[in-house]
């Protein structure tokens, strides 16, 4: 069996393998067997120059990438209301449109506002009357991400994370490595960060001003942090041995981390304030890809400690462990679901890597993914959805899938390979 060491090195050089130039696109792989009908009519304004962004474009971009909805083309509607009083709610049950989103926009002084209203065509009432959002110039992008927000939530539910935001790793064709932050469509691409040696396990703080990441920049691993709003970085460890997968703790206190600065690979904790390492686990095997529980009470970890790399959890008041997957000679780089029901990891699956998720409660497996070397998986903040990195067509892309494996699609740079994706927290207050 090849060992975690060896599995480390094997997906770096895959990692790196490809060069990358593009921002992602994402096209839908499957959606729900019954998607629901919506129309978004092209918002109302009166500027004195055209706008940069075409918000109802946007908005019902979003919704359609949900996987969830199946939105009505501007070409095929029989009309375009921007004002109560113009919506002809026969116009749209004849597109099949169960749903209505119109809205109208104007410049202010320091950007734009926009007033929109979300209607349910069927019972012929207003779901979300005149609702307001106000935006600087720049941030057109932003205001539609959060009328979609408010249109998801509104028929599904469940809280929409248009507006959160993801990191990931690229190479370009000069072998520079890149950490990019970017809206969760791709959309709005910014590198972080710029380096000739490689970048690995972007992680979020839970407040998403930090990212903590490795990099080889020193020539041997390192732990850093970088703040979002200022790029300012600050080096965690320099230790001598493996230095890697940092995940911040729910209190954004502390980091979990990989050190084997006493000869083994084991779990450690790192207070951020003080500087301070506590070492957590103690065993001849190999202990690292830690993640918090949801309440910060534990974390689990990969090990192979009973033989295969399988996931195990250590509660930090008694440093009592427990192993948690049994099914499949592999189980790793686990995350618990939002809602602390089940955990999502990587799983060999006949042979190749797929992403999967576990009951917690009834240790019931089922897997999500049907690519190959399937790895690295983050979940959306709502918990409906996880990103996670594959191949296709021997490159390495990002692709998506939701909990229930009824939604997927995928996000390929325009060309080379994208790695390591992290999705943000949400981002902004309700």
């Amino acid at each position: 069996m090849k060992s975690l060491f060896t599995l480390f090195f094997v997906y770096l050089s895959l990692a790196y393998s490809v060069s990358v130039r593009a921002e992602l696109v994402i096209p839908i792989v499957e959606g729900v067997d019954n998607p629901t009908v919506i129309g978004v009519s092209p918002f109302g304004y009166s500027g004195a120059q055209a706008l940069p962004e075409n918000i109802a474009s946007i908005v019902s971009a979003d919704l359609k990438r949900s996987g969830q909805f199946k939105t009505i083309a501007s070409s095929d509607m029989l009309s375009f209301p921007n004002q109560q009083q113009d919506v002809v709610y026969r116009d749209w049950r004849l597109l099949g449109s169960e749903y209505l989103v119109i809205g109208n926009m104007v410049a202010t002084p320091t950007g734009y506002s926009a007033n929109y209203s979300l209607y349910d065509v069927v019972s012929q009432r207003i779901i979300l009357n005149n609702f307001k959002v106000n935006v600087g110039r720049d941030g057109l992008r932003q205001m539609a991400h959060h009328i979609s927000d408010k249109v998801y939530e509104a028929i599904t539910g469940i809280r929409g994370v248009f507006s959160t935001q993801i990191v990931y790793v690229k190479q370009t064709p000069q072998r520079q490595y890149q950490l990019i932050l970017a809206d969760m469509d791709g959309a709005r691409e910014q590198v972080l960060l710029r380096s000739k040696e490689p970048l690995l396990s972007p992680s979020w703080s839970p407040d998403g001003k930090y990212i903590a990441y490795v990099s080889f920049e020193t020539s041997r691993a390192a732990i850093f942090m970088q703040e979002l709003a200022t790029g300012k970085r600050r080096q965690l460890t320099n230790f001598q041995g493996l230095n890697s997968a940092p995940s911040w703790s729910p209190d954004g206190k502390t980091l979990a981390l990989v050190l084997s600065k006493d000869g083994n690979p084991e779990i450690y904790t790192l207070n951020i304030a003080s500087g301070r390492f506590t070492r957590i686990t103690n065993h001849f095997g190999i202990d690292t890809e830690p993640k918090w529980s949801n309440d910060g009470k534990a974390v689990m970890f990969t090990s192979n400690r009973g033989g295969k790399p399988q996931i195990y959890q250590i509660t930090l008041s008694n440093k009592r462990v427990e192993r948690l997957t049994f099914d499949g000679d592999y189980n790793a780089k686990p995350q618990p679901t939002p809602d602390g029901k089940g955990i999502v990891m990587v799983h060999r699956f006949d042979g190749v890597f797929h992403i999967a998720v576990q009951d917690i409660a009834t240790g019931n497996i089922r897997v999500l993914t049907r690519t190959a070397l399937d790895e690295s998986p983050s979940i959306a903040p709502n918990g409906a959805i996880l990103l996670y990195a594959t191949k296709e067509n021997k490159r390495g892309i990002l692709a998506g899938v939701s909990l229930d494996a009824g939604i997927k699609y995928k996000l390929p740079a325009k060309s080379g390979d994208v790695r390591e994706p992290a999705w943000s927290p949400f981002l902004t207050k309700r």
